[in-house]
């Protein structure tokens, strides 16, 4: 797979449905064992808006401020807590970066 970091929103929407066995644990161990040395994922689910809102900002912090990712992630988070629009954590403060920092 060779890519350096993986993101994407883990959940499915129907009412009754779950993951088998690890859960998220298991997803992210399968990106990084096709090669991945980072996933960024979502630990619930995220308003559609708010998701797009941080990823901009995040790929924002790596690819024009030169961010490392975890540094990327944070500034992201921060600057929509600080927005009184994404201030609640709901939007922001799902998303783990698992992997090299």
């Amino acid at each position: 797979m060779k890519r350096k970091i993986i993101t994407g929103k883990l959940w499915r929407y129907e009412k009754n449905w779950r993951l088998k066995g690890e859960g998220l644990v298991g997803i992210t161990r399968g990106f990084m064992y096709a090669g991945a040395s980072r996933v960024l994922a979502s630990l619930w689910k995220v308003d559609d808006a708010g998701t797009a809102e941080l990823m901009g900002r995040f790929y924002k912090g790596i690819f024009k401020d030169h961010l490392p990712p975890a540094a990327a992630l944070q500034k992201a988070q921060m600057g929509m807590w600080k927005q009184k629009r994404w201030s609640s954590p709901y939007y922001w403060a799902g998303f783990v970066l698992q992997g090299q920092w």
